[in-house]
């Protein structure tokens, strides 16, 4: 579905990460996980997104200026219009949770567990959330998780917060029901030497069309290829193969 979004406030939460509240018709998200693709004038490709929340027709974005298009929509300001393809992508599986589920995120794969806690929380789990970071100066949402409810665990790479080390280390004591990752493909590698349920990875990949149909976002699982961006972002652990 594509929708026209105002822009309601685009504004820094860490270093070069930015948070961008957005109004308009949202009645194609429907699960955790979902991502929107923004039209960014002066790009050929739009960029995905994961939505970290959504409120009526109030959708929160979180991103981090990496190149010429999230350069671009930081200077967008409150009133502009953006383009954007929304509902895109399979989301997480919220009934699946259990009792206590473990909430994983590294950097910008922190956004879509932001509104998978609200969904849990809302339906009688406990989530924790384990959040890594490089830096102090890099973390986020910290304290939004632990507003809604959540007990929060945090490390950083050089140990300016919280734990010192990678999230992998928040993780191996942790005892939870099932779990839910997103972040770079390293950081999962990592967690599949140390998690012990079932679960499911959220992807971070280089997107073209953002709807299935260049195939430019396949990868390898047991079942054979999916694409990224229709198939997942979210894949079951049992399904992917490394």
């Amino acid at each position: 579905m594509e929708v026209n979004y105002r822009v309601g406030s685009n504004r820094p939460i860490a270093k070069d990460v930015w948070e961008l509240k957005l109004f308009g018709d949202n009645s194609r998200i429907s699960r955790p996980g979902q991502f929107v693709n923004l039209r960014i004038d002066g790009c050929y490709l739009r960029r995905p997104l994961s939505v970290c929340a959504v409120d009526g027709d109030r959708l929160t974005l979180i991103y981090k200026v990496v190149g010429k298009g999230t350069e671009i929509l930081s200077r967008m300001r409150e009133g502009s219009v953006i383009n954007a393809l929304t509902g895109l992508g399979n989301g997480f599986d919220v009934s699946a949770g259990g009792a206590r589920p473990l909430l994983i995120g590294g950097g910008v794969g922190v956004p879509p567990m932001y509104q998978l806690c609200r969904e849990l929380i809302a339906g009688g789990s406990s989530p924790v959330v384990a959040l890594g970071f490089n830096s102090a100066e890099d973390v986020f949402y910290r304290d939004e998780f632990s507003n809604l409810g959540a007990e929060v665990q945090l490390a950083t790479a050089d140990g300016s917060l919280g734990v010192r080390g990678f999230v992998t280390e928040l993780v191996k004591p942790l005892e939870y029901t099932y779990f839910y990752a997103c972040g770079p493909e390293a950081m999962f590698r990592a967690l599949e030497a140390v998690l012990t349920t079932s679960g499911e990875y959220s992807f971070e990949e280089r997107m073209g069309c953002g709807f299935g149909a260049c195939m430019g976002c396949s990868c390898k699982t047991k079942y054979g290829y999916k694409r990224i961006c229709r198939d997942g972002p979210v894949l079951r652990r049992e399904e992917v193969v490394w």
